[in-house]
């Protein structure tokens, strides 16, 4: 019995073929191997075509079916996941109303810190348990502030997984996690919030039908089934946001259990059973994918928007003609601390963790006659792990203390120095696993489909293939505490200049 997963990522879609009796890959791909383009129409804004996705899954489907070893025939069931908070807007013929406005974009943050204020922290935060912020309730509402032709004509609202399932079905759906990911949802009353909807003037008539993660969210249509050589009627069975989907992938399901990746963006997410939230909302949570109304299980979710895009940005600017596996060498090759060289990785939209300050990516302590690119491969690794540390104390704070984290041996997790290095940052061992968003999909339509007998189950042959302990901590204590100290002069910075702009006193430091 054969399992499809799409992972809709944001710099390409992947997609493999899983044998349900075994779990094990029989084939994947990707499309395209060049990252996929953002469009930035202005600072700060980031967008992306549906369609694009859409045709982007068809031909990594075509290269995997190109390898042989299976059937399409042969499939029992589809699962997705997707890059977070995109919000997709089609009109009843479920035609596309403009591109989708996606995760790492910032135009909607003062509409949601407004609302944030105007409904009230304290109901946002026991409610929703987080800020408004930037999520896709506040882009939405910037769409219906900006572009009233475009909202007056919305049929429906979805994420970027809602929109491939839609595609392969006819039919939209939606879940509890879609809904909190995109801070619609109300955990007090198990449902959408009007809080949300009565002040943005959102009608219920815009969301779809809601349904468990693990359920059927329609069939293949003949009309794709044709295109893409799939049976009529095949199911498809889950959907969740990349990171809930990481996590189960990683057999993440239980309070205390931790995951971790770093693609594009990097995130720590921890599982609770508690309705707790950040007072500030620097960390997020969300209903995780076994979330029930009975049995309580929330993905608590610490982003960092620049990872893997800024070892991109680094990639293009100083090692164009090397590859990945080069760059990680020679990394390896500049002494840990990099010389005293030190960047801060936040290039990629307002950031979260640090109170949605849009704070840039910055090179600090440059010695023309000494740093060389190895020095710069390796200070953006350690950048980033000081990032993830830097976020990890947050979810510290927050009650979220991992003895181990566990990740797969993708993206850069596949670099031992960056690994060691994040191990050494955050004092916490990591346990590398064989997986990836695709695989996680695949899965996680076999127990939507009940191909599964339980959840435990479709994990049970997965194995572990590395272990790393912490081995030098304390010694890169000291480079984190530079690292953040850096930081914290760029944040006072952006402090200063907001109590400027709006004609305050500057702080005195």
């Amino acid at each position: 019995m054969l399992l499809l997963g799409i992972d809709v990522g944001t710099s390409s879609v992947k997609v493999c073929i899983v044998d349900a009796e075994n779990q094990r890959v029989i084939a994947s791909a990707q499309y395209p191997d060049e990252e996929s383009p953002i469009k930035s129409l202005q600072t700060g804004w980031a967008e992306q075509s549906p369609d694009m996705w859409w045709l982007q899954t068809q031909k990594a489907l075509a290269i995997c079916n190109k390898k042989g070893g299976y059937h399409l025939k042969n499939i029992s069931a589809i699962g997705i996941a997707y890059q977070m908070h995109g919000l997709v807007l089609v009109d009843k013929e479920q035609k596309i109303l403009r591109d989708s406005i996606i995760w790492c974009d910032s135009r909607a943050v003062e509409i949601g810190d407004k609302a944030f204020t105007d409904i009230g922290t304290e109901t946002c935060l026991s409610h929703m348990l987080n800020s408004p912020g930037n999520f896709t309730a506040a882009k939405l509402a910037w769409v219906k502030q900006n572009e009233p032709g475009i909202y007056n004509r919305i049929d429906k609202i979805m994420l970027p997984g809602d929109y491939i399932a839609m595609k392969l079905t006819g039919e939209i759906t939606t879940s509890a996690s879609a809904l909190s990911e995109g801070i619609f949802f109300d955990f007090q009353f198990n449902g959408i919030s009007k809080d949300i909807t009565d002040y943005f003037g959102f009608s219920n008539t815009l969301f779809p039908t809601v349904k468990p993660v693990f359920s059927a969210h329609g069939r293949v249509t003949e009309k794709v089934a044709a295109l893409l050589g799939l049976t009529a009627g095949t199911p498809v069975t889950y959907k969740a946001g990349d990171q809930p989907n990481n996590a189960l992938s990683l057999n993440v399901l239980k309070p205390g259990e931790v995951a971790a990746t770093a693609g594009t963006s990097g995130v720590i997410y921890g599982v609770s059973d508690q309705l707790a939230f950040d007072q500030q909302s620097r960390v997020n949570t969300f209903a995780h994918v076994n979330y029930t109304n009975e049995r309580k299980r929330l993905g608590v979710l610490l982003c960092i928007n620049g990872t893997g895009s800024l070892y991109r940005w680094v990639k293009n600017t100083f090692g164009i003609s090397l590859s990945y596996e080069q760059m990680n060498k020679l990394a390896e090759s500049a002494p840990q601390g990099s010389d005293g060289l030190r960047i801060l990785p936040f290039g990629n939209g307002a950031e979260r963790m640090l109170n949605n300050k849009q704070v840039g990516a910055h090179l600090h302590n440059i010695d023309l006659n000494l740093h060389t690119p190895a020095h710069i491969f390796r200070a953006a690794q350690e950048g980033i792990a000081c990032a993830f540390r830097y976020g990890l104390d947050i979810m510290r704070e927050n009650g979220m203390n991992p003895t181990v984290i566990r990740a797969g041996k993708t993206n850069m997790f596949l670099s031992n120095l960056f690994t060691q290095t994040f191990v050494n940052a955050t004092g916490v061992p990591v346990e590398l696993y064989n997986n990836d968003g695709s695989i996680g999909a695949a899965l996680g339509a076999g127990i939507g489909a009940e191909i599964f007998p339980s959840q435990a189950e479709a994990f049970s042959k997965a194995e572990r293939i590395g272990y790393v302990e912490p081995t030098g901590a304390a010694a890169f204590e000291s480079i984190y505490q530079d690292w953040k100290n850096i930081l914290e002069q760029h944040l006072e910075a952006k402090q200063d200049d907001k109590n400027q702009e709006a004609g305050r006193k500057p702080i005195n430091k």
